[in-house]
């Protein structure tokens, strides 16, 4: 063996030989590490010694040198083990490796102050672990647009005529003129297929963006002893991440400390059960599963595609077919349509043949066309085709294919222009149902008020205190352990100065900031003289947190409480007052601080309690075997008050929604008092309106009323105080139930069922969980409630839009079906060719649609009713104007049809150039009218929209370039100035016409209420 292998002593001792200074775990960490790769090594050069060939080289080293060093910064550790040990829930192998805390050794984490977190560290571990990132599916390319938009049945029809009208043009025109007619709907199928794809693609692409910027959770962890929020995509291996209800959980890891950490794993499992996580039975947490309740913090050993999330995840396409309801409908719509010009392009191809076979044609010389046996095969041929094109433009033109086009486009258009107003739309139908909203339930915190809370108020007994200094030593210690061991905050203080850095939700932040501030409390001595039992979180249906702990000094057992004021006052039997004596609280005195909490809830303040009780020796062994925290008999330490100021711009924001017919309804955790204070402020409420009790209602007597009397009062309701999310939820299902399309915002993770049962789920950005994202269709950025008006003018504006456009599509489609019938029928030709349909069917569809799909949201919007989910698409409104401007373009285009040439001195096919000049400049004047489906001035806010402007120059432009330069390619002849100047005439009384229709009064009765779009 000799011969093949010499290994560097001291290489080999560097391995076996692990430093005493290693703890116990590492030591077991540095051996199996040794163990596995001299197992390697040796089976590498036994497997070369096998495999060694009868010649030999002619000069071989001595030695082989083996590179087993591991890698230098995490030695002790083998990472795959360590993986399956968290997958597969194996507590004894974990044990093996040192628990938590040798795995944490392992990572060269600290327990307290986390990872160094400096940019080499990180990039160490990256390199070492990998990222928190995993390889999405490839997103579609442009190409799979493109074949989709083949796979229209029209565009399949209008391929095949193409190719046929190609053939036989080439081969009896020849190659120079034959082209024209299949090479004219080979252009338009093509251009057809190009908007459709192009549309398609980038609608993709903004769906991608918006699913980065969705999926990129803001997750805090604690780094060099300094608590921080971080990017879900910046975790590595060894971070300590903080937990609390409502949390993803970022990474695959192992439980640290916290306390009633249980863990929803139904994304994971399917088991809707609520899974508890401890440091003894189960200490392992998954990447992809939510905090149900409690907080914790978790040490993290795997992370991207080495968690089981991130194996499922990159298989996971997220779907962005999504079809909304109003694209159901104008599917529909567009279906209906579509079988009647069907129907007609059928009769048109019937009575076409019959007229060319009995003898009713002509050619261009004046001859018959159809001789009977005379007629050459190849001509009757050519005819069919001729007569089969026209038909199949007929159809193309019927269908209103820019529908579905129209909406993508605005709903795409509307979802970035919403993102830029602080708005992000996860689910598409969000965007049109938010325009049919009659009410909105919103929360306060947050969202009417800025949620930067302060303490403003202390009450100690009954009194309140201005000076920190006039409190008695023996409560101010109580409430300094009350704050510094009952709370889910942490405070940092950088080494280098006294600069302090508060870590929390809003309310603990404030009560911790003037702890500090204000009691001079320094959290991290107290928490040293006191050993945490058991905690019971804060949630929004407790409204209080409590912790059970012992003094380490004597042993003693204490509990602390914190929460709503008069929810801690009913468990109270005592209070300290002024002096640091114990009173007792008697019904009398009891009214005294329901008397002080109203004051302050009618101040606008939020209203903390602090309770406290020492356990008698008799009890401490129960309480410590029960891990039940005692709810009663306590004594009360103090009242704080706390200020939340309304948030700028939301009584206009309240009035807005209110003038738009949209009722804003405000349902808070918070007393009746606080609430209502709040709601008049910001304009939710009248300062008249509660007069009879029914306006202001409390969750509780809202749940405690009979089906009947909730039905009966829900519409009444406008403020909800101390409500639970059931309160919620039951409030939506009523409003529901009485025929309201309903808005809901939401932050918590007890919200998701509310979110989930509204018909917009509002979520928050900036407080929300992820649960509650989730569960919501769009999510508000900034948290205001501002954002949520804009949210529901978006709404309308989506639905308004989408409305301008089927008025100004079914004019097009009926004029040019009526006349191209009426015309075949009588004079046995259509006056519009081909190339003629195709192109007025590309400039309405695809520009048309991109006008008029991109108008923004105006004050207009916001001064009419809801629109309800039942009220018809096409609205009388509609049917009035469509239906007049069509009648026109009908008449005038027959009367040239028919009466042109006499009227106008022109040859046959200048009369036709000028029948299709007029059709196209009628719709381009009738772009301006479908503007405003009821103002008369169509022209307002005009110069705003750069696009539509632009759009109606291009359009006119590519007109010209069809009648005056495509001769012989779109079948026209050149107009002079006086025909062009008749054509503009005549075009532009639909202005006139539409100003004089918007004064006939419409029925409120559906028109055609018979016919189910």
């Amino acid at each position: 063996m000799s011969n093949f292998l010499h290994v560097s002593v001291s290489c080999i001792e560097s391995i076996i030989d692990a430093p005493a200074t290693l703890s116990k775990p590492n030591r077991r960490w540095h051996l199996a590490f040794a163990t596995i790769y001299y197992s390697r090594a040796l089976h590498s050069l036994l497997n070369k010694k096998n495999k060694k060939t009868s010649k030999l080289p002619l000069s071989t080293p001595s030695f082989v040198v083996l590179n087993v060093e591991p890698h230098l910064a995490f030695s002790y550790i083998d990472h795959k083990s360590l993986t399956e040990v968290v997958k597969k829930k194996n507590l004894d192998q974990l044990r093996e490796f040192g628990g938590v805390a040798g795995v944490a050794d392992a990572l060269k984490t600290d327990a307290k102050n986390g990872i160094h977190g400096d940019i080499e560290d990180i990039a160490r571990r990256q390199k070492a672990f990998g990222s928190n990132t995993y390889p999405r599916p490839p997103a579609k390319r442009f190409f799979y647009f493109v074949l989709e938009a083949f796979k229209d049945l029209t565009i399949l029809i209008l391929l095949a005529c193409a190719t046929l009208s190609l053939g036989f043009g080439i081969k009896e025109h020849g190659l120079k003129e034959g082209w024209y007619d299949g090479g004219s709907i080979y252009v338009a199928v093509f251009l057809v297929i190009s908007v459709s794809a192009v549309s398609n693609f980038r609608q993709n692409r903004q769906f991608e963006k918006l699913s980065k910027v969705s999926n990129n959770i803001k997750v805090e962890v604690v780094r060099d002893g300094h608590r921080q929020q971080i990017s879900i995509f910046e975790i590595v291996v060894g971070d300590v991440v903080c937990l609390k209800i409502g949390d993803q959980v970022a990474a695959d890891g192992l439980f640290l400390h916290g306390h009633s950490l249980q863990v929803d794993e139904s994304s994971m499992t399917g088991e809707s059960d609520h899974v508890e996580v401890n440091s003894h039975h189960n200490p392992f947490l998954f990447s992809g599963t939510k905090v149900a309740d409690g907080y914790g913090q978790m040490l993290v050993t795997s992370v991207g595609m080495d968690t089981t999330w991130g194996e499922m995840m990159s298989t996971i396409s997220r779907d962005l077919n999504e079809q909304t309801p109003l694209q159901a409908r104008l599917n529909k719509l567009t279906s209906s349509i579509g079988k009647v010009g069907l129907a007609v392009a059928f009769l048109v191809l019937v009575v076409l043949v019959v007229r060319y076979f009995t003898g009713n044609t002509e050619d261009e010389n004046g001859n018959q066309e159809f001789n009977g046996g005379k007629t050459k095969a190849n001509d009757i041929v050519n005819a069919m085709v001729r007569i089969i094109a026209a038909a199949v433009t007929i159809v193309v033109v019927a269908i209103p294919e820019g529908l579905p086009l129209a909406v993508t486009l605005t709903l795409a258009y509307s979802m970035k222009r919403m993102m830029a107003d602080q708005a992000m739309v996860r689910k598409l139908s969000a965007c049109e149902t938010m325009g049919s909203a009659t009410t909105i339930c919103t929360d306060k915190t947050g969202t009417l008020t800025l949620n930067q809370m302060k303490v403003t108020k202390y009450w100690l007994g009954k009194e309140p205190v201005e000076d920190s200094s006039s409190i008695d030593t023996h409560v101010l210690k109580l409430i300094q352990q009350g704050v510094a061991l009952n709370t889910t905050g942490s405070i940092y203080r950088a080494a280098s100065g006294s600069e302090i850095e508060i870590s929390g939700s809003p309310t603990e932040k404030a009560i911790l900031s003037w702890a500090v501030l204000e009691l001079d409390m320094d959290m991290e001595v107290i928490k040293q003289y006191y050993a945490i039992l058991h905690v019971e979180a804060f949630n929004s249906e407790k409204k209080r947190s409590g912790v059970l702990m012992r003094k380490k000094a004597d042993n003693t057992i204490h509990v602390h409480w914190k929460g709503a004021a008069e929810m801690i006052l009913a468990m109270c039997s005592s209070y300290y007052d002024a002096s640091g004596s114990i009173k007792n609280l008697d019904d009398g005195e009891r009214m005294t601080f329901e008397h002080i909490i109203q004051g302050m809830a009618a101040s606008s303040l939020r209203c903390i309690a602090f309770a406290h009780i020492q356990i008698p020796e008799e009890e401490q062994e129960i309480s410590e075997g029960m891990q039940k925290l005692k709810e009663d008999s306590l004594t009360l330490i103090g009242l704080v008050g706390i200020k939340d100021p309304c948030r700028q711009g939301v009584r206009k924001a309240v009035e807005d929604c209110q003038y738009a017919g949209v009722n804003v309804r405000m349902i808070t955790g918070d007393n009746v008092f606080t609430a209502r204070a709040i709601a008049t402020e910001c304009g939710i409420l009248r300062p008249d309106q509660d007069m009879n009790g029914e306006a202001v209602v409390e969750g509780e007597v809202f749940r405690n009323y009979t089906p009947e009397e909730r039905m009966e009062k829900v519409g009444k309701i406008r403020v909800m105080a101390r409500s639970s999310p059931f309160d919620k939820l039951l409030m939506v299902q009523c409003l529901k139930q009485k025929g309201h399309v309903v808005a809901v915002t939401g932050d918590g993770t007890n919200d998701a069922p509310a979110l989930k049962e509204a018909d917009i789920g509002l979520s928050m950005g900036i407080q929300g969980t992820e649960v509650a994202k989730e569960s919501s269709d769009i999510i508000i950025l900034d948290d205001n409630f501002a954002s949520v008006a804009t949210v529901l003018k978006w709404g309308r504006c989506v639905y308004n839009n989408i409305q301008k456009f089927i008025q100004f599509q079914l004019t097009v489609n009926v004029a040019a079906l009526v006349i191209n019938f009426v015309a075949a029928v009588s004079a046995g030709e259509v006056p519009l060719t081909a190339v003629q349909l195709l192109w007025v069917n590309l400039i309405m569809d695809t520009l048309g649609a991109l006008a008029l799909a991109t108008e923004q949201p105006t004050k207009e919007l916001m001064e009419k009713p809801p629109v309800g989910r039942t009220e018809p698409l096409i609205s009388n409104i509609m049917w009035r104007n469509l239906l007049a401007q069509a009648l026109y373009q009908i008449a005038i285009l027959l009367t040239l049809q028919f009466k042109g040439e006499s009227l106008f001195g022109v040859s046959e096919k200048v009369n036709d150039t000028l029948i299709f000049n007029t059709f196209v400049l009628c719709q381009v004047f009738n772009e301006f009218n479908a503007r405003k489906l009821e103002k008369k001035n169509v022209f307002k806010g005009l110069h705003k929209n750069k696009l539509f402007l632009g759009i109606i120059g291009i359009t006119i432009i590519l007109q010209v370039v069809m009648v005056e330069f495509l001769k012989k390619f779109a079948n026209t002849e050149r107009l002079n100035w006086g025909q062009w100047g008749a054509c503009i005439g005549i075009a532009a009384a639909s202005w006139p016409i539409g100003w004089v229709v918007k004064c006939i009064p419409v029925s409120e009765k559906p028109f055609l209420s018979y016919l189910k779009w």
